[in-house]
């Protein structure tokens, strides 16, 4: 099985994402509108409402919309209770600003501080009932779980604090970087070796195919491609001088030398050959440069 350098270092990238996926999960932002879906559920199941769907959250100028799918009319005090109770739980944000505003009009309806310092503390216009409606709850954060406020959680046997967590993530972030480095120091060192490996047998490795400059021929997974000597002289010139502008001139001039009489058509001909040999392979690129030359392109 032949194992082309194109699909080495997505390898490499794909097994390292596997292992350092932690370091790359959801993003602060997405676990708040998780948290905020959840309030939202909890909220429906309190007005005994097990199948209207909650819509995606949207953040809009700063806040988190939470919106339905239908009508209803609610007190107050359900969306505190609510709040408060996902609030107990979060390990992310310890306060919201709610306001809670009708569709139509935009009107704030009622709104409050979803603090759990300030949970026992009264809350105005807790008990007014509010009317069928269309409403949206805006939560707005506003206050932040800090670092040294991660309590610690006293086990003898298997004793974990706030310094072995911010241990733990540190050791993840350099394992990221680390193997971040490294793709990126695979990708540069297949690229390098692009021009110059040499492979068993002295073939050279031209996108996925091996070429056998003695044998004159090409080898793309069980298939073996004869070259004349002219085609083979024209494919090595090509990937000798890949990415750059050969003259028609200088190609014809280096190729046919003195052999007598040729003609730009003649260099046409071997060029389409070589483009149909090399047509297995979409990554190579015999480019014409109109009223100049050619230029071979290998592209990753």
């Amino acid at each position: 099985m032949i194992f082309y350098p194109s699909l080495r270092y997505v390898f490499a990238l794909l097994f390292w994402l596997s292992l350092f996926e932690p370091v790359f999960g959801q993003t602060e932002e997405q676990e708040i509108k998780v948290e905020l879906r959840s309030i939202g559920n909890a909220f429906l199941q309190g007005l005994g409402d097990s199948t209207s769907r909650i819509l995606p959250i949207q953040k809009i100028d700063g806040r988190y919309a939470v919106q339905f799918e239908r009508e209803f009319t609610f007190e107050p005090d359900l969306l505190i209770t609510s709040t408060f109770a996902i609030l107990e739980n979060s390990a992310l944000a310890i306060g919201y600003l709610v306001e809670v505003e009708e569709c139509e009009s935009e009107t704030v309806v009622h709104s409050f501080r979803a603090i759990m310092e300030e949970k026992d503390e009264p809350i105005a216009c807790q008990r007014r009932g509010l009317p069928p409606a269309c409403y949206v709850f805006y939560f707005t954060v506003i206050e932040k779980l800090q670092v040294e406020q991660i309590p610690v959680i006293v086990d003898m046997d298997n004793a974990v604090d706030s310094e072995d967590i911010a241990n733990n993530d540190m050791m993840n972030y350099v394992f990221g970087i680390g193997g971040l480095i490294f793709v990126i120091g695979a990708i540069r060192y297949v690229k390098g070796r692009k021009k110059s490996e040499i492979l068993p047998n002295d073939y050279i490795q031209i996108g996925q195919f091996q070429y056998d400059q003695k044998g004159m021929k090409l080898i793309f997974a069980e298939e073996k491609i004869e070259l004349s000597s002219k085609e083979s002289d024209l494919l090595y010139l090509l990937y000798r001088n890949e990415s750059e502008t050969l003259k028609r001139e200088d190609i014809l001039h280096q190729i046919w030398g003195d052999e007598g009489d040729y003609v730009g058509r003649t260099l046409d001909v071997f060029i389409s050959k070589l483009r149909k040999k090399l047509e297995a392979d979409t990554s190579l690129k015999i480019v014409n440069i109109r009223g100049v030359g050619y230029r071979f392109v290998i592209s990753l």
